[in-house]
């Protein structure tokens, strides 16, 4: 029988937790949400939901995921054995797989253009049209893109197939700190640039006349996302915990470190973006991929600037697509008795032929790329089911299983459990029972109500 394994450290998991968290959802979700919903403004509210809804529920995970010991399924079956709640963990499970389908494809995208920035294509004069031109040919390129969604996803089975302490921790370990060193300097940098200041404004000023539903309802929701909450990963990562590790301490380092990678990147692109006139802050998902080429491509030492950047982005997506495995794979090895060479290498191969419709999504007159009736294209489908809305079901259920089924009062004891004593407790245990439930079950029907 395969051996489950466990975080060396507290430090450990807390590096891995963050990588799990820190991703594109981070670097090039994070800041085209803010340029899309009023900058500064958003960023505040973005702030606050990270630290009371991301926290409450990253709480509840954790602390399920290490009384049971087990992943996502396993958890709920020890706690409420013969009863449907399994399934919660089941979604989980396959919610995993399918966003490693289609992750990895976006994450292959940054593997591309690490290697365009580094060969120099943005060194010369760039306009808006060329780099659309560019990226519409790159994302449409069938075969490059087989091959760099086959090259992610091997990588990424390669890192979990050799553990808890063997792949994961140690790859995090390095990664990690590497991440932050460049995120850090490409700020510093981005801050320095003439015309930054501008920038500056848009990002760090609040403008409150800005904050409307809209924007709380996507802030909220980017902060959700962006922990990795509502598909078991963070249970899993918790299951590897020792019991003298204190969680409200790892979880508070873990939401921080998450929230500061999100504000840095905000950090790296805005200066940036308002150093070249007519940039528009507002532009969306091609905001990375298609303006920010233009502002390197006008600036000192642009080519250096995002060969940087592109690889600070690919550093994030492999450490996220590595935890996005280790769901399913930990499920295979607790629940079927696999061993995790064999549960890696399957799912990863499950993860690429799913993810070949989405190689599809950029390429002219392909069925996956407007779906009849539909009319979108299959990967911002997937991105839309199971990036979106399936993990708002999930961190419902959880939130309901942990306050109300587990009882939160049995949670709060876990917490405890190192014996150092949640001062906020009671406080935690209000807001996950009385407040997060209604919270996610408002942004599930906007959701689906906005789309």
């Amino acid at each position: 029988m395969e051996k489950r394994g466990g975080w060396g450290s507290k430090m450990a998991f807390i590096l891995a937790a963050s990588g799990s968290a820190i991703g594109l959802g981070n670097i090039w979700r994070f800041p085209y949400q803010t340029g899309m919903n009023g900058g500064a403004a958003f960023v505040l509210i973005y702030i606050i939901a990270a630290f009371t809804v991301g926290l409450t529920l990253f709480l509840a995970e954790v602390s399920l995921g290490r009384a049971t010991k087990r992943n996502p399924v396993g958890a709920f079956k020890e706690k409420r054995p013969k009863s449907p709640w399994f399934l919660v963990g089941i979604l989980g499970v396959f919610t995993a797989v399918m966003i490693l389908s289609y992750y990895a494809v976006i994450a292959g995208w940054t593997v591309g253009y690490s290697i365009k920035a580094i060969k120099g294509d943005f060194s010369k004069t760039l306009t808006k049209a060329s780099v659309q031109k560019m990226f519409l040919s790159f994302s449409s390129n069938t075969g490059l893109n087989f091959l760099l969604l086959l090259i992610f996803i091997s990588l990424t089975v390669i890192v979990v197939s050799f553990g808890i302490k063997g792949g994961i921790e140690k790859l995090t370990k390095i990664l990690m700190p590497v991440l932050f060193i460049i995120l850090v300097y490409l700020a510093i940098k981005s801050v320095s640039f003439e015309g930054a200041s501008k920038g500056l404004l848009f990002y760090l000023k609040p403008d409150f006349s800005k904050i409307n539903s809209k924007v709380v309802l996507y802030a909220i929701t980017q902060a959700f996302f962006s922990l990795s909450l509502g598909m078991g990963t963070i249970m899993t990562y918790g299951s590897y915990l020792s019991d003298s590790d204190y969680l409200p301490s790892s979880a508070l380092w873990v939401v921080s470190l998450d929230t500061f990678v999100a504000i840095m990147a905000g950090l790296i692109i805005f200066p940036t973006l308002f150093t070249v006139p007519g940039m528009s802050p507002a532009q969306g998902p091609s905001l990375v991929f298609v303006i920010l080429p233009v502002v390197f491509s006008k600036i000192s030492g642009g080519a250096i600037f995002g060969s940087l950047f592109f690889f600070l982005l690919l550093i994030a997506a492999l450490t996220s697509t590595i935890s996005l495995l280790e769901v399913p794979v930990a499920y295979l090895i607790d629940e079927k008795k696999w061993n995790r060479k064999k549960a890696a290498l399957a799912v990863g191969l499950l993860s690429f032929l799913f993810g070949i419709p989405s190689i599809f999504a950029n390429k002219p007159g392909n069925f996956f790329n407007d779906i009849p009736f539909i009319k979108k294209d299959f990967l911002s489908i997937m991105d839309f089911v199971w990036g979106n809305i399936s993990l708002l079901v999930g961190g419902f259920f959880i939130a309901i299983f942990v306050g109300y089924i587990w009882k939160y009062n049995k949670a709060l004891k876990e917490i405890n459990k190192s014996g150092k004593i949640f001062k906020f407790g009671k406080l935690w245990g209000f807001f996950l029972r009385f407040i997060l439930p209604p919270i996610l079950f408002i942004i599930i029907l906007s959701s689906l109500l906005i789309k």
